[in-house]
């Protein structure tokens, strides 16, 4: 679908569906961080109307809400130029602060919103984006609450205008150039499951010779975030030092990471991750935000009494602390439990490949080789 604004053509690419489940996303995670906190809203004008209008409906806790307004765009183009012409009339000490802002960009705007807000003694200021353009943020600091990642492309709809038009549009389009210009990713994303001791390492490393792809283990992943100390790696190690489980927002945080820092390759291997239904949906959100998907789930199908065999073998061989009898059956259990139920999500998706993982290892690579030299 397209729209005509001015002198320039736009073309529907962020439906309003699509919109609102992000919007519910961002309160349910307020909603969860934000109780019992004295939380006063503020939402900057003109683009956020829409937007903290759709989010404030959803808090489900008491708060106060109001507006700002500055100017910092002319035609298309930030000006970086940032005046404040409304001010805020209630009294921000000791409060938590919450700046609703349609879309972040460059970030300079905002960064000179939080300086002058800071002024007004506010206990802490949390920052909540409906989009976030990562190609062309150049600020230093955290943005809490992300909608959406889109690309540096202009767009109009659900607030954003062109030149005073296009407000109202209640989904968002991206300028028709824009995206006659851009290249279509052939990047292929392909998922590797099965329970322990099904073979997938083996053929992880088959797929990744064979067709030269970036193999991402997240256990890999999260070694190297602690190791260079990153700012996630942080996260994560303060979560493991109080015995609890790494977050999955931040196992995804690096996953995505590591997607882009491997832009050039013609495909990437996951191996063992989503391991929950709830950590895929949160992968295909964060894909599609960069304009990427999964292109396949190859799910390896060994029965109990096999994976058994291999793993006591693999014991016997290795001396694997996690291949012991009863540490076997919690394992096996544990992915029916869980991580099986990805398959059924993928399944749904028509992207979920059940492979036979029983028999001759090259015989088993063959059935893979054959579904993705198809969709290659």
């Amino acid at each position: 679908m397209r729209i005509k604004l001015h002198d320039k053509e736009f073309e529907l690419t962020i439906p309003t569906k699509r919109i609102q489940d992000a919007v519910q996303d961002m309160a349910d995670e307020m909603n969860a961080q934000l109780l019992g906190k004295d939380v006063i809203f503020v939402a900057i004008l003109n683009g956020a109307f829409m937007f903290a209008s759709d989010l404030f409906k959803r808090i489900e806790f008491d708060a106060h809400i109001s507006f700002i307004k500055f100017a910092s765009y002319e035609g298309t183009k930030s000006t970086g130029n940032v005046k404040k012409l409304i001010g805020l009339n209630e009294d921000l000490t000791g409060k938590t602060v919450v700046i609703l802002e349609d879309i972040i960009d460059s970030g300079i705007t905002m960064e000179k919103i939080v300086d002058q807000i800071q002024e007004l003694g506010p206990k802490e200021i949390r920052i909540a984006s409906l989009l976030v353009k990562p190609d062309a943020f150049m600020r230093n600091y955290t943005i809490d609450y992300i909608g959406m990642e889109i690309p540096d492309d202009f767009i109009v709809g659900y607030g954003l205008d062109y030149d005073g038009l296009g407000r109202n549009l209640t989904a968002i389009y991206t300028n028709a150039e824009a995206i006659k210009n851009k290249t279509i990713s052939k990047v292929k994303y392909f998922l590797l499951f099965g329970p322990p001791g099904s073979g997938k390492g083996t053929q992880s490393k088959k797929i990744i010779e064979k067709y030269n792809l970036v193999h991402l283990s997240t256990g890999d992943i999260l070694r190297k975030e602690l190791e260079i100390n990153s700012k996630l790696g942080q996260i994560a190690k303060n979560h493991m030092n109080k015995g609890g489980l790494v977050p999955d927002d931040i196992i995804l945080g690096m996953v995505v990471k590591e997607i882009e820092a491997n832009k050039g390759t013609s495909g990437v291997v996951l191996d063992g991750f989503p391991r929950t239904v709830e950590q895929a949906k949160g992968l295909h959100k964060l894909l599609a935000n960069k304009n990427y998907e999964i292109s396949a789930m190859f799910a390896l199908d060994v029965d109990k009494d096999e994976l058994v065999r291999r793993l006591s073998e693999r014991a016997k061989i290795g001396g694997r602390i996690d291949d012991t009898p009863d540490i076997i059956e919690k394992r096996i259990q544990t992915y029916k439990l869980t991580t099986a139920k990805v398959a059924e999500y993928y399944a749904d998706q028509g992207k979920l490949h059940e492979i036979n993982g029983v028999g001759n290892i090259d015989d088993i690579f063959k059935e893979i080789s054959t579904i993705i030299d198809k969709l290659r």
